[in-house]
Formats: structure tokens, sequence, C-alpha cells
């Protein structure tokens, strides 16, 4: 019923527009015949007009001027008194052309200017009348008159016709014009009259179509889709509100029910792929149980991962019968009850637990459950074997040393803690600290890689002679630290001690190198000597150091004083550093003599620091220290210029000596500052020395003898001071070309009181001679001193027999003293 409704509805639409639309089809193409039969009758009036007037108007105009050309052919062969036949027959056709054009009915421009062409013709057959007249005597002057102005005014006769024929031309052009385009505008009328009825057909064609066969076909189509299961095909004439609407809205209603359903199907596809794919993608194992622990699904890496046979991962299988399994292959929980303890922490909590299990085939699986409202239970299963063996590995490194694998500075600091924790009653923790002697020159000689070796078997060693129950750790460096805890007695820790300086000294073989070192230990007990970690190893440090300098290779117990003399050697240091800012450092000069001629003949620089509290500072006291810092760079630097400076001064043959150290040699800017103060003061570079000892050539012996050849490149004497006390002495002297020995006051002091003495320095002294070397012999006290290493054949002597150091101001007055004697 609802469907012939519609029907009848849209019949009768479609009738009253047929109507509406055939009324205005029919209207416009009435008024537009109209409009073209008026345009039709305006062409005609337009030609008639054209045909009587425009077109006789120009063929009287052109006869016009072939009769005034007659005239004035004429004119040239008129004689006075004389008419011409010629001249009075085109008189008379141009008389009736004339009258003919007057007839005519012409534009206003056009009957001015005919009126202007009659009044030039007339004035131009006046004056032919005149000529050609009979003339009484009297009349003879105006005949003569006329015979001028006749060609003027034929002339103007001309030029009168001319502008009226082309008056009456533009005025044709112009009909001709207006009769063209009204009979254009006519046809294209016309065209539009048909174009608009095509147009009006089309339109109610489109019409209908648009508004009643489009949309019932769009909607037959899409019912067609949604029944073929598309919701592609959209109806967009739901907003009508007829009963292609109503259609169209119902269609709307279906597709998006149709849609909603398809989307849903969609979504729960969708979720099911999902879930596929995370169970088959997922990197750890994925089990889910029931209530009664039976198996609900399980991805394939759980199944790898415990190697499950196929009935095993069936849906309904007991969790005991997979655990079972497991355990007869290999792989089970090493504690089954740890396992169950996780199921059991979910579910009390209610909410996700984790914990990591150990398995039996070594491997450690981080298992999470997640319960359940229906009691069971989803968990995963990760292998974490790899991530829990780099925790332990990292932080092994965090506490360990790498090279040896011994405790660091941070664990033993935690175990000396623990230890000092857990001391009983009249029980003591000792902390020794070792320090390798002669370690620093292994390196140095042999090579990194070789002292990397060392420390390792040195800690191998160290492993042998410490008990189990003791710490044994690496600080870095060449330093190591033991922590014996729970000792009783001293005894105890002299014993262990003294194993560990033996069993260190003995030789070791590295890399085809025999290595021969000494270590050094400082012990500190606790809590008597401290009751804190820092504490104990600061002051197990402090023994060290009095082991170092009590002769190496020995131990020592902390003592209270220790501490103190720390004191006092922080305070120098600190001392120190302000004396270089303070400019507190002075030079005093030491002669040097010539044995034969008891003459000065050099002066070797020493240097003294003016403590504002202490006075004079021994430079045995600040030197090393100063080399341990690093201040004998900048105070190295400055003795040389001071040195050079004073001595540019003094008598151009007498030289300067300054000793060098061998931490001076490790500034690459060395040679380049000899040369600096050599040139700043006008030093000649053959009156400086510069002393060095063996521990410079051990330091780094090749850096070294390249800057020593680049000193005596620029000049500079080069002298092996405290000769003979070294370990390679003659080694050195066949590596570089010294200019001067100086022996060792050691030997000259023990001159006439110790068997041989007078031997090595003849020796030494011979050796120098057939090397071409000086040899200076230093520390002469006494006359006989001085007399037996002259016979012995040193050629220069040094020592308070001849001078203590002076001053910078004194050396001028010695020199001229010694210049007054010899005079």
């Amino acid at each position: 019923m609802v469907g012939v409704t519609t029907i009848q509805y849209i019949n009768r639409s479609i009738q009253a527009r047929l109507l509406v639309l055939s009324g205005l089809f029919f209207g416009i193409l009435a008024g537009a015949l109209s409009f073209a039969l008026i345009s039709i009758e305006s062409v005609e009036d337009m030609a008639e007009s054209l045909n009587l007037n425009s077109l006789p108007a120009a063929r009287i105009l052109d006869d016009a001027s072939v009769q005034l050309a007659h005239l004035r052919a004429a004119e040239a062969r008129l004689s006075p008194g004389k008419a011409s036949p010629e001249f009075a027959q085109a008189q008379g056709q141009l008389r009736q052309l004339r009258n003919a054009y007057s007839t005519l009915d012409v534009s206003d421009d056009e009957r001015s200017l005919a009126g202007t062409f009659d009044k030039a013709l007339k004035a131009y057959v006046d004056a032919y009348n005149a000529w050609t007249a009979d003339r009484l005597p009297v009349q003879a002057e105006q005949a003569a008159d006329a015979s001028e102005r006749l060609p003027r005014l034929g002339q103007a006769a001309t030029s009168a016709l001319s502008a009226l024929k082309s008056a009456a031309v533009a005025q044709a052009k112009s009909n001709a014009d207006a009769a063209e385009k009204t009979a254009e505008i006519t046809l294209d009328l016309m065209v539009g009259l048909g174009a608009i009825g095509l147009i009006l057909t089309a339109g109610i064609i489109w019409h209908l179509k648009k508004r009643l066969s489009d949309p019932l076909v769009s909607i037959t189509r899409g019912l067609a889709s949604l029944a073929g299961g598309r919701t592609d095909i959209a109806v967009p004439e739901f907003d009508r509100a007829d009963e292609i609407g109503a259609l169209a809205k119902a269609f709307q209603v279906f597709r998006e029910s149709t849609m909603a359903r398809q989307r849903a199907e969609a979504s729960l596809a969708e979720q099911n792929h999902r879930f596929d794919a995370a169970l088959v993608n997922l990197p750890h194992g994925m089990c889910m149980f029931d209530a009664q622990e039976r198996l609900i699904l399980c991805n394939a890496q759980y199944s790898r991962m415990y190697n499950l046979p196929a009935d095993l991962i069936a849906p309904g299988t007991p969790l005991d019968r997979i655990l079972d399994y497991r355990a007869s292959v290999g792989n089970g929980p090493a504690d089954p009850a740890t396992y169950f303890d996780v199921v059991v922490l979910a579910q009390s909590k209610g909410t996700i637990a984790s914990t990591k299990i150990d398995m039996t085939d070594g491997r450690t699986i981080r298992i999470t459950h997640n319960p359940m409202t229906d009691g069971g239970y989803v968990a995963t299963h990760e292998d974490v074997t790899e991530s829990v063996r780099a925790e332990a590995k990292i932080a092994h490194m965090a506490g360990h040393d790498a090279l040896t694998g011994l405790p660091n500075r941070y664990l033993l600091h935690e175990k000396i803690a623990e230890s000092l924790a857990r001391a009983a009653y009249n029980e003591q923790v000792a902390v020794l600290c070792l320090d390798l002697d002669q370690f620093k020159i292994v390196n140095d000689t042999l090579g990194h890689p070789i002292g990397d070796l060392l420390l390792k078997a040195v800690a191998d060693r160290l492993r042998g002679c410490v008990p189990e129950a003791d710490i044994l750790a690496r600080l870095g460096g060449d330093e190591f630290v033991i922590v014996q805890a729970s000792t009783g007695w001293p005894e105890q820790i002299e014993a262990l001690a003294r194993n560990i300086t033996d069993n260190v000294s003995q030789p070791f073989d590295l890399d085809g190198h025999q290595v021969v070192v000494s270590t050094s230990i400082g012990v500190a007990l606790g809590p008597d000597d401290a009751a804190d970690a820092d504490r104990l190893l600061k002051n197990a440090d402090m023994a060290l150091y009095r082991a170092k300098a009590d002769g190496r290779g020995t131990y020592r117990f902390f003592e209270a004083e220790m501490d103190a003399r720390a004191q006092q050697r922080r305070q120098l240091e600190l001392d120190l550093r302000r004396g270089l800012v303070s400019n507190e450092f002075r030079l005093y000069y030491q002669p040097v003599v010539d044995t034969q001629t008891r003459k000065i003949i050099g002066f070797e620089a020493l240097l003294r620091w003016m403590h504002p509290d202490r006075g004079i500072v021994s430079p045995a006291e600040f030197i090393p220290l100063a080399e341990e810092i690093g201040a004998i760079i900048p105070l190295g630097e400055w003795v040389i210029r001071q040195a050079c400076a004073d001595a540019a001064t003094w008598s151009k043959d007498v030289k300067v000596a300054v000793n060098l150290s061998a931490v001076q040699f490790k500034s690459r800017t060395l040679v380049h500052k000899v040369a600096s103060a050599l040139a700043d003061s006008g030093l000649s570079p053959q009156r400086l020395e510069m002393e060095i000892t063996e521990s410079v050539l051990l330091a780094n012996s090749e850096a070294t003898l390249a800057a020593l050849y680049d000193l005596k490149r620029l000049g500079v004497r080069i002298a092996m001071d405290d000769f003979g006390t070294g370990y390679s002495s003659l080694s050195y002297l066949r590596s570089f070309p010294f200019d001067k020995i100086k022996i060792d006051r050691s030997f000259v002091m023990e001159l006439g009181t110790r068997d041989g003495a007078s031997a090595i320095v003849r020796t030494v002294a011979n050796l120098g001679a057939s090397l071409g070397m000086i040899t200076t012999a230093e520390g002469v006290e006494t006359a006989e001193q001085f007399a037996q290493v002259r016979e012995e054949g040193c050629t220069e002597v040094q020592g308070y027999y001849f001078s203590p150091p002076r001053p910078a101001g004194e050396v001028m007055e010695m020199l001229e003293r010694e210049l007054a004697s010899a005079a």
C-alpha cells in the first residue's frame, strides 16, 4: 500500500512539474518569436530605406561628379565672349541631377552639404556667364576678374560635391551596417530560441532523471550491494521530504545496521587474529590454566622452552603431568615449592605476581602469574638466564679489578666495614697495604704490557700467601690490600707480612723477561688505630710510606707519630706552593776549583728555600716533595733562568752548573726553556752545564737521551752527577758522550778510612781521562782529601774545603778576591 501511494504521489508530482515546465517553455518561445518578427520588420524597413534613398543618392552624386568633370574640361577650352555648347549641356545635366537629388529623403548633414554645393555651383556658373558674355568696354575689368575666379570656383564646386558624395556614401554604409547587424541579431535569436528549446527539453529530462530515476536506481543498487555484503555505496537523498527521501532514510538505517554488524564481526576477527599473532610471535612462553589447573591454551614458545610433546599441550592437560614430564627430561624447577609460591602469591593478592626460578638445566626463568576472576590464571615464562648472568657480571665488575679479578676499592671498603662490625671483643682487624718497589722502572723499561703481567703474577702469589678467610684486594696501580679479620696477635700479622715479602721478592719470568721486585707493607689495626674503614686504610698507607722510607722490602706497623708526620708533609706541600708564588726561593753558588791551578773555574747553582717561619729549608726535604707534586717543573725553569742571568754578570771564563730532575725531562719544553734562558740572558751555551743523575736516564731513556742530544747541540755541557752510586753508571757512559763525571761525595769521604776508596776514585778518574771527560770530586772538606783526589787524577774539586755555598751576591766578591790574590 505504501509503495502504491508513493508511486501515485511521484506521478502527480511529475505531471505538475511537466505542466509548469511546458508553460514556461511555450511562454519563452512565444516571446522569442515576437521579438524575431519585430526584428525582421525592422530589417525590411532598413533595406527599403537603403533601396529608396541611399542607393539612388549615391548614383545621382556619381553622375553629378561626371557632369562636373565635363564642366571643368569645357572650362579649359573657353575663350572670352564665346559660349561653349559643351559647358551649357553639362550645366543642364547637373541641374536635372540636382532636382532629382532634392526629391530624395536624405539626412540633415547631406541636405546641408547639398546646399553648399548649390552655392558653389551657382558661383561657378555665374563666373562662366560673365566670362563668355558680350562685353562693353566698361565691363572689361569685370570679365578679367571672372576669368581669374572661374578655376577657383570650379575647384570649390568640385570639393563641395566630393564632400556631399562622401557623406552620402557614409550614410549608405551606416544603413547597410545597421541592416546587417539587425539581420545577425535576428539569426542569433532564432538559433537561441532553438537552443532554449533544446535546453528546456534536456532540463526536463535531467530533472526527471535527477529527482526520480537516479535516486531510485541508487537505492536499488544500494540494496543489491547490501544484499551482497557491500556497504561502500552511499545514498545522498535521505534529506528529502518526499517518498524518495523516506526510501533513502530507510536504506540508510539498513546500511548503518549492516555496517555496525560487519564492524563488530571485523573487530572480533581482528582481535582473534591479534591474539593468535601474539601467541605465535610472543618471545616468551605463555600459557592459560583454569581453576582446576588444566591447560586451556599455550603458545609455541612455551612448548619449545620446555620441549613439550604434542599430547602435553592439548587443552585439558593437567599441570602436574606437564611438571612431571619436565622433571623427567631435566628442565623442571630446581625447587618445585618456589614454583607454586608465585601462584599462591598472585591469587592471594588478586594481582600480578612475578619471580625468578632456577631450573635444573641451569637456566633462570622469570614466571609472571596474572590471576583470572574464575580462579584460573595466565602465566608468562621468560628466559632471563643471560640477563641474570650479565647482571651478576656487572655486579662483579663493579666490585672487582678487571686486570687481576681481585676486589677493588669499593668492595674492599665494604668488607673492611663488615669486618670491623663483626670483630668480637679482644679481636682486631688487620689492614695490610702493599706497594711494589721498582714497579715504575719495570713499566718504563719493559713497557706496560709486562707491567700488567707482573701485577697479575703478584696477585697470584698473594693469593697463595693469604688464607681463604682473609680478603685480598687491589686498589689500583701497584697497590694491594689484605684484610685479616679476627686476628688476635701481632705475631700472626708479622708472619704473614714476612711470607709476602719473601714470596714477592722471588724472580718473575714474564714473557721471556726475568723481573725482580720487592714489596713494602704498612699495617694498621682496627679498632685500635681506627674504627672506620677510611681512617684504617689511611693509617695503613702512612705505615707503608714509613716502610719505604726505611729501605723498602720490609713492613711497618702504624704509629701515632706517623699521622703527625703526614700532617707536617701536607703543610709543607701547601707552604711549597705558596713559596713558588711568593718568590721565597734563592740560588746559592758553590765554587768548582781546578785541581792544578786552584782557581775557580765555575759554580754549581744550589737551590735554597727561605721559609718565612722555618728559615732555610734543606733541599733534601723539599726537592723530593716538589718532584712528587709536579712543582719541580716551574721551580726548575726559574732556577735555569736565574742561574743564566747571574752567570752572565761574571767573568767570561767562569761556568755555571744547574741540576736537572728526572721529572723535568718529562716536560717536552725543557730544551726550549733552556734555549730561551740563554737567549734572554746572553750567556754563552758553552758556559752552562746541566748535571743529571742516573735516575734521569732510568725514567725514560730514549726520550731523555733525545733531549740530552738536543741540549748538547745547543752547546750546553752535560755532566753525570753522583757517579758510582747507581746500578748501570758505566752503561750510561757508553750511551751518551758526557762532558764531565762527578764522583759522589760518599767515595771522597771514605778516602783514608776505607780500603778500596782510593782505587775507585783512581779508576773513575782514569776512565774519564780515557773517554775525554772531566772528572770532578764532590764533597772535598779537608786538605788531605784534596791532595788525594788530585793525586788520583781528578781534574776538578768541589766542597767545603774551598767554600760552602754562598748567596749570589757574594760570588763577585769571591772572584774579585781571587783575582786580587793572583795579581
